[in-house]
């Protein structure tokens, strides 16, 4: 039995979906049954309810299971809460546990200046010494990260893109990709103690970008360079929560120092996964791009 956290979100449910178009028996862990309900609907998936920061909740979804993949949301609590789940998942006999977790691409960047990443790390330190088999799982950026209602600043009414981001270059991955991957990672042998990067196949600046977008949707869509706080301020007057904010901002500031990215696609090969360019991306989200539909 292969279990998988945080399946309600981006990623997990991605991976959940993946698992269905596959016709693979998977058992998805979520905090709150009512948000599942498409999950509900595959044949092949088993809904648990529970909270990886109440152990007392997990008896459920950790029973009988070989494998986890363990994902949460990059809350302030992201820490103590993977943490906890790797204690409690060691004490229910668990052998195995593949933590998706996350690497910039940026040449240089500093993860000292970015908290998630930080974090991250810190959670990869505590399961190597838990005395679990582990693998990382470790993508770039989203290319999702560019689709409303994402925090970024699409403007779909004036087709344009609005961040602070200068001419860095980034090497955004498809999260289908890395579903994909996952999918193949828990049902293959011989992964303990490695980790696996995972970028997109280009490094492509903003303009870039919204040149590949205006050719999927067949008219212009620009590229506006804004000043960071100005960013900000049009974020939390969007409703974001200041906490979002700040780490979004502290990572687009790190991404503006570092200009250029790396490419890193060993992963995509070692696991027969063909890595999805940003034109694939823009035409199948076209009608999200063009305001005529919500992305999936």
């Amino acid at each position: 039995m292969i279990l998988v956290t945080g399946a309600t979100g981006l990623s997990g449910s991605a991976v959940i979906h993946e698992f269905a178009q596959q016709k693979a028996p998977v058992r998805a862990l979520v905090r709150n049954r009512a948000n599942a309900q498409d999950l509900e609907a595959l044949p092949t998936v088993e809904v648990v309810e529970g909270d990886m920061l109440r152990p007392e909740t997990l008896k459920a979804a950790l029973r009988d299971v070989d494998r986890v993949l363990m994902i949460s949301s990059a809350s302030k609590r992201m820490v103590q809460t993977q943490c906890m789940f790797i204690d409690e998942a060691r004490e229910a006999g668990i052998s195995h546990i593949i933590k998706f977790s996350g690497k910039e691409s940026g040449i240089g960047f500093n993860p000292n200046h970015f908290r998630s990443t930080w974090e991250h790390e810190h959670i990869e330190d505590y399961l190597e010494h838990s005395g679990l088999a582990w693998t990382h799982l470790r993508p770039s950026q989203f290319m999702q990260f560019y689709l409303p209602p994402a925090p970024t600043a699409v403007n779909v009414a004036k087709s344009a893109l609005l961040l602070p981001m200068e001419n860095a270059r980034l090497s955004p991955v498809d999260v289908e990709d890395i579903a994909k991957v996952a999918f193949a990672l828990l049902h293959s042998e011989g992964h303990e103690g490695k980790s696996y990067d995972m970028t997109g196949p280009e490094a492509l600046t903003m303009a870039e970008v919204v040149e590949q977008i205006s050719q999927a949707i067949g008219k212009p869509f620009r590229y506006v360079n804004i000043p960071l706080e100005e960013m900000r301020q049009a974020w939390l007057a969007a409703g974001i929560p200041t906490e979002r904010v700040d780490t979004i901002s502290e990572v687009l500031s790190e991404r503006i120092r570092c200009v250029d990215s790396r490419v890193t696609l060993d992963t995509h090969k070692m696991f027969g996964v063909r890595p999805t360019t940003f034109a694939e991306f823009a035409r199948r989200n076209a009608a999200v791009f063009r305001g005529e539909t919500m992305p999936l």
